[in-house]
């Protein structure tokens, strides 16, 4: 999301939408805050989305199946390397290329986009704000993140071995 007018900048999103079966799905995410300054990042690097994910890990305490869509930082060799030196905790699936429909996180941008689409905000920390304050409400509500999943028309069904 992009601010427009007094002084500029933009803040990028990473979410995850973890679901385990009997359990209430938990949402994650981490912001990214671009000022617009000359030389600062604009935003996630490789060593952002590990961060995520170990922290997802250590807060779930259980392995997990990571999916990912085909951002290109996703595909990096370093967020490769780091899935293969944790495989006893981390298996990184791959989304098919342009495939959003089965990514349950875009449903939570859409949530998000919905929610903020009568604000109007001065600067770029009044964005972090209604950012954060629309991301928390969405974590506190397991029954829209469970429509998530739902609208994906993925289960987390396990298929009879045979």
């Amino acid at each position: 999301m992009t601010v427009r007018g007094k002084g500029s900048g933009r803040v990028n999103m990473a979410g995850v939408v973890a679901y385990r079966d009997g359990e209430r799905p938990h949402l994650f995410y981490k912001l990214h805050i671009y000022h617009g300054r000359k030389g600062e990042p604009k935003t996630f690097s490789w060593a952002d989305y590990r961060d995520l994910i170990v922290a997802t890990h250590q807060h779930l305490g259980a392995p997990l199946v990571w999916c990912w869509d085909n951002l290109n930082v996703h595909l990096a060799g370093q967020l490769a390397d780091f899935a293969a030196e944790h495989a006893d905790w981390l298996r990184i699936v791959q989304l098919p290329a342009y495939a959003p429909e089965l990514n349950p996180a875009e449903g939570v941008w859409s949530l998000l986009r919905r929610a903020m689409t009568n604000f109007v905000v001065a600067d770029l920390a009044g964005l972090v704000r209604i950012v954060k304050r629309k991301l928390k409400k969405i974590q506190y509500r397991p029954h829209l993140l469970t429509g998530c999943l739902a609208q994906t028309g993925l289960t987390l069904d396990t298929p009879a071995k045979s």
